[in-house]
């Protein structure tokens, strides 16, 4: 999807955005690599993760919706699942 490589392609370039966006401070980027990963299993692929280079750090999942989905968080929460092995 188009949109997905948007905003994977914004993220990458400027990788504070989520941190701004989500009112942390952005000096909280500097122990994160963002990056896009998809679970095979289901073929599902994430809009980008930022992961943490510390095991203190929280993993953020990056989702952008332009489409009225009011399935759209159960599957955000089925790909995080899967994601972690549970």
């Amino acid at each position: 999807m188009r949109s997905d490589t948007i905003f994977y392609e914004l993220f990458l370039t400027f990788n504070t955005l989520l941190f701004e966006l989500i009112d942390r401070p952005l000096t909280e980027a500097d122990a994160y690599e963002f990056t896009s990963l998809e679970v095979k299993a289901k073929a599902f692929r994430f809009d980008g993760i930022f992961m943490p280079n510390a095991l203190d750090k929280p993993i953020y999942f990056v989702e952008v919706q332009f489409q009225h989905n009011l399935d759209f968080y159960w599957e955000l929460l089925a790909k995080i699942h899967m994601y972690s092995g549970f």
